[in-house]
């Protein structure tokens, strides 16, 4: 099956040079949040493929008018060709706002949806907006991750799981997770001159790694890694690259 993963930023490649053929052979579409309602309806229009989404911090606006030709999946598990997919969208909470929670909310959240999931018998695809806590999330409390997400991970094992809300700049995220064991892969449109990935890609790119990490902190967008070598790396690609 192939499936387009789109999150926070409008991809260039689809929406601003559009051409139908692009979205040929895609058999699912899945939204990870904070994208124009008006973008999703666009590619719902223009494909057969199912286009399943969960909200964003900044997705107020779907509650009032959603997607058209979109399926809301938050609080929910679809099934679509024998795979179960679970969705859970937000952020933690920072402020006042919809699509906000704390641990405590988020963790009643999947409370609710444990009898959807044990009936299904499990979980393959967990869809969420924020990340989890410790695995590529940052420091502030706006872009800090789940905890309480492990207890779908831990205890179903899927063998997705797709966020966005975390923006990085570039491929060098995704070679620095690389080079530290990290599998973990930004498929977001800037990190990939505005082109999809696809599964047999992000299969190819984790097959280097040899030992995998479980968890690295991110005190900016970067890793804070303990290894002189790449965070000099890191400082060079900073200095040069993203502070212009």
């Amino acid at each position: 099956m192939k499936i387009l993963a789109i999150s926070d930023v409008e991809s260039k490649y689809l929406w601003d040079y559009f051409q139908p053929e692009k979205l040929e052979g895609v058999d699912l579409i899945l939204s990870c949040g904070d994208l124009k309602a008006s973008y999703l309806t666009l590619l719902a229009t223009f494909t057969h493929a199912p286009l399943l989404y969960v909200h964003g911090n900044h997705d107020a606006s779907y509650d009032r008018e959603p997607p058209r030709g979109a399926i809301c999946i938050d609080d929910d598990l679809y099934w679509y060709k024998g795979y179960r997919i679970v969705g859970l969208g937000g952020s933690c909470r920072y402020r006042a706002g919809a699509w906000q929670f704390t641990e405590a909310e988020m963790k009643r959240r999947i409370s609710h949806l444990r009898s959807k999931i044990q009936h299904a018998g499990g979980v393959d695809i967990l869809v969420t907006h924020a990340p989890l806590h410790g695995y590529g999330d940052f420091s502030d409390l706006p872009h800090r991750g789940f905890t309480v997400f492990n207890e779908i991970l831990d205890t179903y094992h899927p063998a997705l799981m797709l966020h966005g809300h975390i923006h990085s700049c570039g491929d060098a995220y995704n070679k620095f997770n690389l080079r530290q064991g990290l599998l973990r892969y930004d498929v977001g449109a800037g990190a990939n001159s505005y082109a999809p990935v696809s599964l047999e890609e992000l299969k190819s790119w984790f097959v280097q790694v040899d030992e995998p990490v479980s968890c690295v902190k991110w005190p900016w967008w970067v890793n804070a890694t303990g290894n002189e070598q790449i965070e000099h790396d890191l400082e060079t690609y900073k200095r040069e690259v993203v502070i212009r």
